[in-house]
C-alpha cells in the first residue's frame, strides 16, 4: 500500500528543517506547563509537548494526569499562541484530545507495537484532520512501523509524520534506546514524502547525549526534532534524566548545523562512481568466495563433516574484526558483515549437502 500523504500544514510553522517540538515528558502541574511553555517560547519555540497520559509497563508509577491537565494545554495555546502536542493510546484518548483542541497527536512505542490498538485509534480518528505523528514500535520490525502508518493512513489521515525513538535492547550500551539509524533511512527511502522527526531524549536516555543526537538527525535530514525540556528537570515526575531546560535545549539548537539538500554537483557524481566501481568489485569478490564455499561444502559432503565448523568460524571473525579496526572501521561493523557472509556460505553448503 502507497501512502496517501498531504504535507503536514502546522499554522504560523516555518516548514524549513529542523521543526522543533519541546516540552516536558509529562504534564505533572498548571504552573509547571505554563513556567515550561513560557520559557519555551521566549526562545522562539511554537510547538509545545506534554505527555498527559503515561503509558508505563510497571503499575504504581506515574501514570499522567489525566484529561484534568487538558486545559492546561488549552492555556498554553491561548496566552502563549503555542501549538500543543500529546501522546493518544487508546480511542477514549484520542476523543478527549481532539474536544480539547489539541493541535498534533503522537502515537507511542508501545501502541505502534499493537496492530489491534493501532487500528482501534485509526478507527477513532476516522474522519478527522489533524497532524499524526507515529513512533517506531519498540522492536526494531519496519514493516510493523509501515503497517501501522498504513492503518491511520487508511482511515483518511494524511498528514501524516513519524518519530525516530531508538529501539530497546536489553544489551544496553551507551544509549536508552539503540538508534539503528538504518531504520529510518530505509523508511525515508520507501516513503520519502514522509516527515522524520528525531527523539534525542529517548535515543539517548541521558540529557549529555541530546546534543550529539540533534545532530546526528541533522546529518541524516531528518525533518525535525521532538525534545523533552523542563523548567526543573532534575525534580520531573517521569524521565529526568533525559530533560533539559529550555535555556539549555536554546544552546543546543544555536549549535546545530543544518546541511543542505542540495542535488548532487559533478564532484559528488564522481565520487558515486567510485563508489559503484567498489561495490561492483565487493561483488565479484564475494562471488568468488561463495564459489569456493560451494566447492568446501562438496568436500564436506563427500567426507561426511558437518557444515559449521565452529573453531573455524570464530577465528575468522576475530580475525577479521581486528583486520577492520587496523583498516579504520568498527570492529563491530566488520563482524557483522562476515556474520551474514558467514550465513549465505552455510546456506548454500547446506543446499549442496541435500542435493
Amino acid at each position: 500500500m502507497e501512502l496517501q500523504l498531504e504535507p503536514l500544514r502546522l499554522p504560523g510553522i516555518d516548514p524549513k528543517r529542523p521543526i522543533v517540538i519541546a516540552g516536558p515528558c509529562s504534564a505533572e502541574t498548571e504552573d509547571q506547563v505554563m513556567d515550561t511553555a513560557t520559557q519555551l517560547c521566549k526562545k522562539g519555540i511554537k510547538i509545545f509537548r506534554a505527555g498527559i497520559w503515561k503509558p508505563r509497563t510497571k503499575p504504581g508509577g506515574f501514570e499522567g494526569v489525566g484529561t484534568v491537565g487538558l486545559p492546561w494545554m488549552k492555556r498554553v495555546q491561548e496566552e502563549l499562541g503555542m501549538l500543543v502536542a500529546t501522546e493518544v493510546a487508546t480511542p477514549k484518548h484520542v476523543e478527549a484530545a481532539l474536544e480539547a483542541g489539541i493541535d498534533i497527536l503522537w502515537v507511542g512505542a508501545r501502541t505502534v507495537a499493537n496492530p489491534f490498538a493501532m487500528q482501534e485509534l485509526a478507527d477513532s480518528l476516522r474522519g478527522v484532520d489533524v497532524p499524526v505523528l507515529v513512533k517506531n514500535p519498540v522492536n526494531p520490525d519496519l514493516e510493523l512501523w509501515i503497517g501501522a502508518l498504513e492503518r491511520v493512513n487508511g482511515a483518511g489521515i494524511k498528514r501524516l509524520g513519524v518519530i525516530h525513538r531508538g529501539f530497546s535492547s536489553y544489551d544496553k550500551k551507551i544509549y536508552r534506546n539503540l538508534p539503528m539509524w538504518h531504520i529510518p533511512i530505509e523508511l525515508h527511502r520507501r516513503c520519502p514524502a514522509l516527515p522524520i522527526f528525531g527523539d534525542p531524549s529517548h535515543i539517548g536516555g541521558k540529557r549529555e547525549l541530546i546534543a550529539p543526537l540533534c545532530q546526528q538527525a541533522m546529518d541524516l535530514g531528518f525533518d525535525g526534532l521532538v525534545i523533552e525540556s523542563h523548567c526543573n528537570p532534575d525534580c520531573a515526575w517521569s524521565d529526568a534524566s533525559q530533560q533539559v531546560t529550555p535555556e539549555v535545549l536554546d544552546f543546543i539548537l544555536d549549535k546545530l548545523v543544518i546541511r543542505s539538500n542540495a542535488q548532487s554537483t559533478e564532484s559528488l557524481e564522481a565520487l558515486r562512481r567510485q563508489i559503484d566501481e567498489c561495490d561492483n568489485a565487493l561483488l565479484e569478490l564475494l562471488s568468488k568466495r561463495m564459489r569456493i564455499s560451494r566447492e568446501i561444502g562438496q568436500y564436506k559432503k563427500e567426507h561426511n563433516m558437518t557444515v559449521v565448523q565452529t573453531d573455524r568460524y570464530n577465528e575468522i571473525l576475530d580475525k577479521r574484526g581486528a583486520q577492520g579496526v587496523l583498516c579504520g572501521m568498527d570492529g563491530e561493523f566488520v563482524k557483522t558483515i562476515y556474520e551474514a557472509i558467514h550465513e549465505e556460505s552455510v546456506r548454500q553448503q547446506i543446499d549442496i549437502m541435500n542435493k
